[in-house]
C-alpha cells in the first residue's frame, strides 16, 4: 500500500510540473510578449493570426497524433517512455524560447508550437497512467489530486514569474524583458524537476498481443462505437468541456471589453489558480461521497449559473466573485471527467482511448470560442455572446444523464 501511495503522489507531482507551463507561457506571458517584443513592429491584427495560427497548428498536430500514439503506446506497454519524449520536447523548446530575441517571431512561432506539442501530446499518456496508479474506486481522488497539484505549483511558480516582470530589480535581473526570458527558463526547469518522480515511482504498464499503428487505430474506433457508454460519454464530455474552456480562454478578453483593467484580470487568473486547489482536492471528495456523475452535474450547475450572471455583471468585484466561483469548480470538472472515464474504458487499452479523449478536447478548443465570437459579432454584444455557452452545458448534461457509472448502480 505504501508503494501504491508513492506511485500515486509521484503521477500527481507531473501535474505539478506541467501546469507552470499552462500558467506562466500558455495563458500568463507567452501572448503579451509575443506582441510587445518577439513580434514588436508587426500590425496587431498579424499579432493576433501568429497566435492564433501558433495554437491551431500545434493542436492539429497532437489532434491527429494522439490516438495513433497511444494505440502504439499501448502495443509496446510504453506510455511513460512515450510521455518521457514529449516531456523533453516540451522542455527543451520552452527552455529555447530564452534565447529568443526581439523581432525573432519567427522562431518564436516555432518553438512555441513544439512546447505546445510536447505539452499537449503528453498529457494522454499521463491521463492513461491513471489506471496504473489507482482502482477504480480509488480514480476520483487521485485523479482530483493531481488538477489539485497542478493548480498550486503552477500558482506558485507563477506568482513568482509575475513578481520578477513586475519587479526585477529584487530578483537582480536588468528589466521586465530580461526577466520574463528567465521565466521560461524557470518553468523549463520546474517542469523537467518535478516530472522526475513520475519516472522513477511509476509502472510503466505491460506490453499486449494485437495489432499495431493504424490498424488499431482503426481497432479501437471500432472498440468505441461498440461502447456506448464511452462514445456517449466521448460526446457529453466535448460538448460541456467546450464551455468550460471557452471560459477559460475567453474570460480575460471578455473582462477587457468590460473596461477592467489588465492587473485586475491577472489578478482574478492568479486568484482561480489557488482556489483550484482545495477545490479540486474537494471534489475528489465529493465524486466518492454523492457520485462522480453527480458531482460533475454540480459543477456544471456551477457554470451554467455564472454564465447567466455574467449576463448582467457590472463590476469588478463582481468579476473577481464569478472567477472564485470558477475556481471552486474548474479543477472538480476536469478531474472527475478523467476518472469517469478512466472507469469506462478497458484498462488494457487506455493509452488508446485517452489519445481519443485528448482528441476531443482538442476539438473543444475550436467550437464554443467560434460561437462565441460570430454572437459577439452578429449582435455586437459581448455578455449575449457568453450566453450562448449555455447551449454547451445544458446538451453536455442532457448526454451524461444516459452514461452510468460501472462503480454505482444508481449513479
Amino acid at each position: 500500500m505504501q508503494a501504491t501511495r508513492r506511485a500515486q503522489w509521484s503521477w500527481a507531482f507531473y501535474d505539478w510540473a506541467n501546469s507552470a507551463f499552462a500558467t506562466t507561457v500558455l495563458a500568463g506571458f507567452f501572448p503579451i510578449f509575443f506582441n510587445q517584443y518577439w513580434a514588436a513592429g508587426v500590425d496587431p491584427q498579424t499579432q493576433t493570426f501568429y497566435q492564433g495560427l501558433t495554437s491551431t497548428v500545434a493542436s492539429l498536430i497532437v489532434m491527429l497524433l494522439s490516438p495513433w500514439l497511444g494505440a502504439i503506446a499501448d502495443r509496446r506497454g510504453r506510455k511513460k517512455q512515450f510521455l518521457g519524449v514529449f516531456t523533453l520536447i516540451g522542455v527543451a523548446t520552452t527552455a529555447a524560447l530564452f534565447l529568443v530575441g526581439k523581432g525573432q517571431w519567427g522562431w518564436a512561432i516555432g518553438l512555441s508550437i513544439l512546447a505546445r506539442i510536447g505539452f499537449f501530446g503528453g498529457l494522454s499518456f499521463y491521463d492513461a497512467l491513471l489506471v496504473n496508479v489507482a482502482r477504480p474506486e480509488q480514480m476520483d481522488r487521485v485523479s482530483a489530486l493531481g488538477y489539485g497539484m497542478g493548480y498550486l505549483g503552477g500558482g506558485l511558480l507563477f506568482t513568482v514569474n509575475v513578481a520578477m516582470a513586475l519587479k526585477p530589480e529584487w530578483f537582480g535581473l536588468a528589466d521586465a524583458a530580461i526577466a520574463t526570458r528567465v521565466a521560461f527558463l524557470s518553468v523549463a526547469f520546474w517542469w523537467l524537476l518535478f516530472s522526475l518522480p513520475l519516472f522513477r515511482n511509476v509502472p510503466g504498464g505491460e506490453p499486449r498481443e494485437g495489432a499495431t499503428g493504424w490498424a488499431e487505430l482503426v481497432e479501437t474506433f471500432r472498440h468505441i462505437r461498440s461502447l456506448r457508454p464511452v462514445w456517449m460519454f466521448l460526446l457529453a464530455y466535448w460538448l460541456y468541456i467546450d464551455g468550460v474552456d471557452t471560459i477559460i480562454v475567453m474570460a480575460v478578453d471578455f473582462g477587457m471589453k468590460l473596461g477592467f483593467a489588465s492587473d485586475s484580470l491577472i489578478k482574478a487568473l492568479l486568484m482561480v489558480q489557488f482556489i483550484g486547489f482545495p477545490a479540486a482536492i474537494a471534489f475528489g471528495w465529493l465524486g466518492d461521497r454523492l457520485g462522480t456523475r453527480r458531482a460533475i452535474f454540480v459543477a456544471l450547475a456551477v457554470y451554467a449559473a455564472v454564465t447567466v450572471w455574467a449576463y448582467s455583471m457590472q463590476t469588478q468585484t463582481q468579476f473577481y466573485l464569478m472567477a472564485a466561483a470558477i475556481g471552486c469548480v474548474q479543477g472538480g470538472i476536469q478531474s472527475l471527467s478523467r476518472s469517469y472515464y478512466a472507469r469506462l474504458i478497458p484498462p488494457e487499452r487506455a493509452g488508446e482511448f485517452f489519445g481519443f479523449y485528448n482528441m476531443m478536447g482538442k476539438f473543444a478548443a475550436v467550437l464554443g470560442p467560434t460561437v462565441v465570437g460570430v454572437t459577439a459579432t452578429v449582435t455586437g454584444n459581448p455578455r449575449l455572446a457568453i450566453l450562448s455557452l449555455l447551449l454547451f452545458f445544458a446538451a453536455g448534461a442532457l448526454l451524461l444523464v444516459q452514461v452510468k457509472d460501472p462503480l454505482r448502480r444508481t449513479d
